[in-house]
């Protein structure tokens, strides 16, 4: 690598990656794949090894290439601009991969200087330290099973169960001043754990780069480039390729509904507000501090569209999980009256991020359509998950997000008391089929104060395991694909936190493993009965047996399949009262066999239940010609099966 010292060559303006047709689809705003030609690419020139460098910064007087191979002189290599395309490129001879650089930027406005990372880079310094790294996304893959049959495995009538990761705190290496594992180490602990627990996916935290570690990612400078913390793009590369080998699938969470304020990042990149809106109250958000993407500029959407393409293309991601997506459909989103600005309707909706959304999805399908796009979408917006052609927004999933706060708070009462709030778990099924839900125990309802899990569970200690586990089996029992964030599968005690490991050490304790086997059952079961995963989406899948004693607690519901043989019996007790002869009517006589019990002794329960299984009288209940007299554990959920 050359240094400042030495003779340095002069940048080449005679070579280009951008075609005339690049250009005219960057400004046109349907450019899907800029990162093959802009950023830094390794290159040849005849004979000349070198990179060629370019971005889009129309509103700059000059734009020049610092780094370690000039010393970072912010005036030995100048770029030039490619006609009124906005974008400044140049080639520069001798500069490899490995090479550090950032564009110095003089804007016509106001005097304005900045040095910028690269907005397209492929990979970062670690931080704190910001430069951009001349890399290359040279890979080997090996899971074309995978790719394949993961149009099975994405499928809405798939089983679908979701392992929620943070990277840097799901599991450190002690020894080592508690440092994170690296994308390396991690795929053979975490392809063996989701293995092992029977999830179907990982779902991974904001893995863009990020300078602010306690945003856990979602305060993303970095749309092209994973976190520089735990390796090279080849490592994530690794550990995808690993996950899928074992039959893993891998989403991504992607953030195109704000970024932050950081010097070195997007915000104020040219002396203007170029990726976000000038006006403040389209342009910033309250609640985070961060600025938010103008979705109505073109070059923005070619932008943000790439990054998602890129993470399908390059890294082979199975799906996109899109954060915070009210937050871009209101415009009124967290504000005051007064504090933000009607569309040309004189709506709050908002119109650009729309149009963006239903463009990001139609043409993720198109070019992949065996991945899933998931919303976090925390409102009644109608037909989130429905195709755009009939006027949704086109992503394949939306989180339940009203389910989770209804439930963990009906939880969260005593259960004397539940009896008053029975409708908080019957009331999702009134919409429970007006999108393709996802039901969600996220990261986000054990942070911020809101303490753990198993801390949120009402009684002494036995009872809140118990009630853990009926969470969880309740979550199974109802439609919908699941998520589980991490260290919710064995009762982490204490709120996550990003700085350091999941409390694996409480497995020691009968009741962590009992938890966490349950959820290993719930996830084996679920994944092998059809009528539990088969027809989530279609409500022939779901019937109430009895969804109004709230006297007593206790729900009954049948779960069907395709085939009726295939229909499982769920009634789940939320009291601590065991109930040794409840009847639930049952559609076909038999012997109904026992498939799950939370309170089994190996979870940690008391070891009550119907000892296998038992036969269905021909007495008639709930309006069906059978019915069962079932012995209902305390604080439990039973799963049943006709034979």
């Amino acid at each position: 690598m050359k240094t400042a010292t030495q003779t340095l060559a002069p940048v080449r303006h005679d070579i280009s990656l951008l075609s005339e047709e690049d250009l005219y689809l960057f400004n046109e705003g349907n450019h899907y794949r800029i990162y093959d030609k802009m950023g830094a690419h390794v290159a040849t020139a005849g004979d000349e090894p070198g990179t060629c460098f370019s971005v889009w910064a129309p509103s700059a007087r000059e734009v020049s290439l610092m780094g370690t191979f000039n010393g970072w002189n912010p005036h030995s290599h100048p770029l030039r601009p490619r006609g009124s395309s906005g974008i400044w490129e140049g080639f520069v001879p001798g500069v490899g991969k490995g090479t550090l650089y950032k564009f110095h930027i003089a804007s016509q406005h106001h005097g304005h200087v900045a040095d910028k990372a690269d907005p397209i880079a492929l990979l970062n310094e670690k931080p704190p330290r910001t430069a951009s790294v001349v890399w290359d996304l040279e890979y080997q893959w090996a899971d074309e099973k995978w790719m394949e049959k993961r149009a099975q495995s994405n499928s809405l009538q798939a089983p679908i169960s979701i392992y929620e990761v943070h990277f840097g705190s799901w599991m450190r290496v002690p020894e080592e001043h508690n440092r994170p594992l690296t994308y390396r180490e991690m795929a053979p602990r975490l392809a063996d754990y989701v293995q092992r627990m029977s999830f179907t996916h990982v779902q991974l935290l904001p893995i863009m780069e990020h300078p602010f570690y306690g945003s856990w990612g979602y305060q993303t400078t970095g749309y092209f480039a994973p976190t520089a913390r735990y390796g090279t793009p080849q490592d994530l590369m690794y550990l995808v390729d690993y996950l899928h080998q074992r039959g893993i699938g891998v989403i991504l969470d992607w953030v195109p509904s704000h970024f932050p304020s950081d010097g070195h990042g997007l915000a104020y990149f040219d002396g203007t507000h170029l990726f976000e809106h000038a006006d403040s109250r389209k342009g910033f958000h309250p609640d985070w501090k961060t600025h938010i993407f103008n979705y109505g500029r073109n070059e923005v959407r070619s932008f943000l569209l790439s990054s998602a393409m890129f993470w399908l293309d390059k890294y082979h991601a199975d799906g996109l999980r899109v954060d915070a997506v009210a937050s871009m459909l209101y415009l009124d989103y967290s504000r005051k009256h007064g504090e933000w600005i009607p569309n040309k309707y004189g709506g709050r909706e908002n119109l650009e991020a729309i149009d963006f959304l239903r463009q990001f999805n139609q043409e993720a399908y198109k070019e992949h359509p065996g991945i899933q796009t998931f919303a976090e979408e925390s409102t009644a917006w109608p037909m989130v998950s429905k195709p755009t052609y009939v006027g949704g927004l086109g992503f394949g999933m939306k989180w339940d997000m009203g389910w989770m706060h209804d439930t963990l708070q009906y939880f969260s009462h005593d259960p004397i008391h539940r009896q008053f709030h029975h409708n908080q778990l019957t009331f999702r099924m009134l919409y429970g089929f007006t999108e393709n839900f996802v039901l969600p125990l996220s990261h986000d309802e054990v942070v911020h104060g809101k303490g753990s899990l198993i801390g949120k569970m009402p009684g002494d200690e036995w009872q809140r395991f118990a009630n853990l586990r009926l969470l969880f089996g309740y979550m199974f029992a109802q439609p919908g694909k699941k998520l589980l964030f991490m260290g919710d599968e064995f009762g982490q005690v204490r709120e996550w936190t990003h700085d350091t490991s999941l409390e694996w050490h409480v497995l020691q304790y009968p009741l962590h493993r009992g938890v966490q086997s349950w959820v290993e059952q719930l996830n084996r079961v679920y994944r092998s009965e059809s009528a539990l995963h088969q027809l989530d989406s279609d409500p022939a899948g779901f019937e109430w047996v009895d969804c109004n004693d709230s006297a007593t607690s206790v729900l009954s519901l049948l779960r069907k399949a395709k085939s009726p043989q295939e229909t499982v019996l769920i009634v789940c007790n939320f009291t601590p009262v065991p109930r040794p002869s409840y009847r639930v009517g049952v559609p076909s006589g038999g012997f109904w066999r026992e498939l799950l019990n939370s309170d089994a002794r190996e979870y940690g329960g008391s070891g009550l239940g119907n000892l296998g299984g038992l036969l269905a009288e021909a007495q008639p209940a709930h309006g069906r010609p059978y019915s069962l007299n079932l012995v209902l554990p305390p604080l439990a959920a039973v799963f049943l099966k006709a034979e």
